[in-house]
C-alpha cells in the first residue's frame, strides 16, 4: 500500500527542534493510518519534503524505533512495525500489568489540579468522538492515562507505559472505529476511573484500569480474526 502524503507546505513542522519535530509529524502519520504497517520510510524522499537533511531522519528513525512503530532494517531502512495478533496480545498484557499498578500508586498522590486536567481531557475526548475524530481521540485517550499516572512518581514504569500506548495506540483507534459499544464503553470506564480516583479509592481504580485494558485486548483480537486488513492497513477516518 502506497500512502499518500501531505506535502509539507500543508502540515507546516511545529516550531521545536528539527529532529523533534520530525519524529513528531512521522509518530502523527504512522498512527493515524497514513503510513501503513510495513511499509519503509524513504529517507530521501523524507527529506525532499521536510526541506532537512539526512541526519535529523536518521536520529528521528532512531527514536521510533526505540518506542517500537519502526523496525530498522540494514538494506530497507525504517519500516512501519507491523504487529501479528500474538504482539498484539502481549502489549496489553504488558500494560494490564504497569497499569494498575501506576494507577494504584498515583491516586493517593493526585490533585485538584489533576483533575481539573483529566476533566479538560476527557471533554475534549467526548467532543473528539462526537466528530469522528479517530486522530484526535486516540491522541487524547493516551493523555488522559498518562495524566493519572504521571503522580505515581514512577518515572521508569511510566516511560515503558507511555510507549506500550504509542505501540497500540493505532489498533485501539481501529477498534473504537469499528464499534460504537466501544466508544461508549471507553467513555464510560473512563468516566468511573477518574470518580474513582477522586472518591481515593487506589485498589478499585486499579481493578477497572486491568479490566479496561483487557476489554479492548480482547476487542482487538476477535477484531484482528474477522477484519485483518482493516487492523493492518486501515488509515484513521
Amino acid at each position: 500500500m502506497v500512502a499518500i502524503l501531505a506535502p509539507l507546505s500543508q502540515r507546516p513542522l511545529p516550531r521545536q527542534t528539527v529532529t523533534g519535530a520530525t519524529v513528531a509529524e512521522l509518530r502523527r502519520r504512522i498512527l493515524s493510518g497514513a503510513v501503513a504497517a510495513g511499509e519503509a520510510l524513504r529517507q530521501d524522499a523524507l527529506a525532499r519534503e521536510f526541506g532537512i537533511s539526512r541526519i535529523p531522519l536518521r536520529e528521528a528513525f532512531h527514536q521510533l524505533a526505540a518506542e517500537g512503530l519502526v523496525t530498522l532494517h540494514p538494506h530497507r531502512g525504517a519500516v512501519v512495525t507491523a504487529l501479528s495478533a500474538a504482539d498484539i496480545a502481549e502489549l496489553f498484557d504488558l500494560r494490564a500489568m504497569l497499569e494498575p499498578d501506576l494507577i494504584r500508586r498515583a491516586v493517593p498522590r493526585l490533585n485538584a489540579a489533576d483533575f481539573e486536567r483529566a476533566e479538560t481531557i476527557l471533554a475534549e475526548y467526548a467532543a473528539a468522538i462526537g466528530r469522528s475524530d479517530l486522530e484526535a481521540y486516540g491522541e487524547l485517550n493516551r493523555e488522559y492515562h498518562l495524566s493519572l499516572y504521571r503522580a505515581s512518581g514512577r518515572g521508569q514504569t511510566l516511560e515503558l507505559v507511555r510507549v506500550l500506548l504509542a505501540n497500540t495506540d493505532r489498533y485501539t483507534r481501529v477498534q473504537l472505529s469499528m464499534s460504537e459499544g466501544a466508544t461508549a464503553r471507553a467513555k464510560r470506564e473512563h468516566a468511573a476511573l477518574l470518580d474513582l480516583c477522586r472518591a481515593g479509592d487506589a485498589d478499585g481504580a486499579a481493578r477497572l484500569t486491568h479490566d479496561h485494558v483487557m476489554a479492548v485486548r480482547e476487542d482487538l483480537l476477535h477484531l484482528l480474526q474477522t477484519e485483518e486488513p482493516a487492523l493492518t492497513h486501515a488509515p484513521a477516518a
